[in-house]
């Protein structure tokens, strides 16, 4: 199988990959295709959104169509760092500590409600994040791959949450924002339920595995080799210099938050069939990759300004290359 086979055929599972995760939540398309793209850059993403909007059956689908060994986590007060990255356990037959590993070792690790445990336990994901292993007693361990933390949140203004700190934050390709579903998609929802749908029981549901590692290795591969030009290249660079100088910001965008908007353009406009990057590339994606990387000033916050607001405001003043 030559190179361009491979592409196509990781193109194509991928699109199934969509349309399989599409089966189970109803509307939320969007939200689908920015978890696929986050998989496409090797990054890892935050679900935010009131409860009972499909956040956790999001991932659960995306892990019942993907042949990926996944495992759950759901994150409580009392959790513990090492209940997330494992720990060393004494052994009284060999007499010795042994070291048991938690469920970051796995490929799609589910955080489910990331932003109820303390800062404490949530900091324990901030180095297999970022170094995809986990250092107990001076003993680096690398986690399989690929690896993937999809997390969800509950927002942060409802009560006993932990706001997540912006090292943790910055970890996270994407923050995608889960609505409630359009009318007509809720209905839908609905008539599935009243017909027998249990989102305890994918597999009842029809939901089957469409692709696996070989076909994300493939696309991962093919999105690398997309093209950029340098009029798009200084597109993105003027767009995170503009939340820098915004004067409702109080944090801009990173240069790691420029190269995290390149990463998605690329997987962007690979999903869409070409192998070159455009500006509406960058444009589709940019709110969801520098929502959580930019803070907006309090006394705009009073105002009801959202980053959301802010970004609107600079992409349509940044002049978009031809």
């Amino acid at each position: 199988m030559n190179d361009a086979t491979t592409a196509h055929d990781a193109r194509h599972a991928l699109s199934l990959l969509r349309q399989e995760v599409g089966k189970v939540v109803i509307g939320q398309d969007s939200t689908i295709s920015g978890l696929v793209v986050t998989l496409l850059c090797r990054g890892h993403v935050l679900l935010e959104g009131v409860p009972g909007v499909a956040k956790t059956l999001l991932v659960r689908a995306l892990a019942a169509a993907l042949s990926l060994d996944t495992k759950r986590l759901q994150f409580t007060p009392d959790l513990m760092p090492g209940d997330v990255t494992g720990s060393l356990i004494y052994d009284a037959h060999s007499s010795r500590f042994e070291f048991r590993e938690g469920p970051v070792f796995t490929n799609l690790l589910l955080a489910d409600e990331i932003n109820r445990t303390p800062p404490k336990t949530q900091a324990a994901l901030l180095e297999v994040m970022e170094e995809r292993q986990v250092t107990v007693d001076g003993v680096p361990r690398p986690v399989p791959e690929p690896f993937c933390v999809a997390a969800t949140q509950n927002p942060v203004e409802h009560e006993g949450t932990y706001p997540l700190p912006e090292a943790q934050l910055d970890r996270f390709l994407l923050k995608l924002t889960v609505n409630t579903p359009a009318r007509d998609d809720e209905v839908t929802i609905l008539r599935n339920h009243h017909q027998g749908f249990n989102p305890h029981d994918l597999t009842a549901a029809g939901l089957r595995p469409v692709a696996g590692a070989a076909e994300l290795k493939a696309a991962q591969q093919a999105v690398a080799a997309v093209h950029v030009a340098d009029g798009v290249l200084a597109y993105i660079v003027d767009i995170c210099q503009a939340t820098r100088n915004s004067p409702s910001l109080s944090l801009g965008a990173s240069p790691r938050a420029a190269t995290a908007l390149l990463a998605v353009s690329k997987a962007w406009a690979w999903l869409a069939g070409r192998e070159y990057a455009t500006p509406d590339d960058v444009k589709a994606l940019t709110h969801a990759t520098l929502r959580h990387r930019v803070q907006v000033r309090p006394e705009a916050e009073l105002e009801g300004v959202t980053a959301d607001d802010v970004l609107n405001s600079l992409l349509s003043t940044v002049p978009t290359p031809r």
